[in-house]
């Protein structure tokens, strides 16, 4: 199986797990990437505990689910965003988030994966990653 976007999938998977009231996720392949978006998503309660478990192969992610993600997707295309944008002009969170104060951006910057609430606080722009809530 071809997987075009693993963090798209990553997501999904959670979500899907969610909806079916499972207690954990399988995720694969795993990335660092995913692993820094899930510990964003850990820090704001979204979800639990995850560990990395290497098969020999891309490895996988096991995460623990709390049952708190409605929805959970990739931005696509990632656009990128200043600080300027966040602060003046919340356009990103009124087109993805349901309502103020309900959900996260996941904005990689160069100070790492942070939410758009971190990134607002450093005063530091970047790429749109995904959004959950």
């Amino acid at each position: 199986m071809v997987v075009i976007d693993p963090l798209a999938n990553a997501l999904t998977t959670i979500v899907n797990c969610e909806m079916r009231r499972r207690k954990e996720a399988v995720i694969w392949p795993a990335s660092k990437l995913i692993a820094m978006v899930l510990r964003t998503m850990q820090k704001y309660g979204y979800v639990g505990e995850f560990e990395y478990i290497d098969d020999g192969r891309w490895g996988k992610i096991k995460v623990q689910l709390l049952g708190r993600v409605n929805k959970a997707g990739v931005i696509k295309p990632r656009f990128s965003v200043t600080y300027n944008e966040l602060r003046s002009m919340p356009y990103w969170l009124r087109r993805y988030l349901p309502s103020r104060d309900i959900g996260i951006l996941v904005i990689s910057t160069s100070k790492g994966v942070l939410s758009h609430r971190e990134a607002l606080d450093m005063k530091i722009g970047g790429v749109l990653l995904a959004y959950v809530y």
